[in-house]
């Protein structure tokens, strides 16, 4: 069983992600709104990859999250993929510096995105 945190202060981008993964056996899918919101659910869970909004409002966005993560040795096998608009190859570039393990510019392909995280587990779409 995969587990999945979805974060985004985007409620119907979290509805979508769930959308695309609720028939499938192997996943368990939690949600967060927020930077803390996020890392309460990250401490309580333990989840096995993160789908994790760059730009979220509150004091810790995105890449504060990741670092938090990086940090915690606690989390050292967990994957992170960050989700965001910002496409730049700047942007990219200082997340996957801080260890995102891929990094998706909005609006991005759903059907990538899971068969990305299918490859990443070794499960069949």
């Amino acid at each position: 069983m995969i587990k999945m945190l979805v974060v985004d202060d985007k409620l119907e981008l979290r509805t979508l992600l769930k959308l695309a993964f609720q028939n499938r056996d192997d996943y368990v899918i939690t949600e967060a709104e927020d930077g803390e919101e996020a890392l309460t659910s990250i401490a309580r869970h333990h989840p096995d990859i993160v789908l994790l909004d760059v730009m979220m409002p509150g004091p810790i966005d995105g890449l504060g999250v990741l670092d938090a993560i990086r940090s915690n040795a606690e989390y050292a096998g967990m994957k992170v993929f960050m989700l965001s608009a910002r496409g730049q190859d700047r942007d990219r570039a200082d997340a996957m510096a801080k260890g995102a393990d891929a990094y998706f510019v909005k609006p991005f392909s759903i059907i990538k995105l899971v068969n990305t995280i299918d490859q990443t587990f070794n499960l069949a779409s």
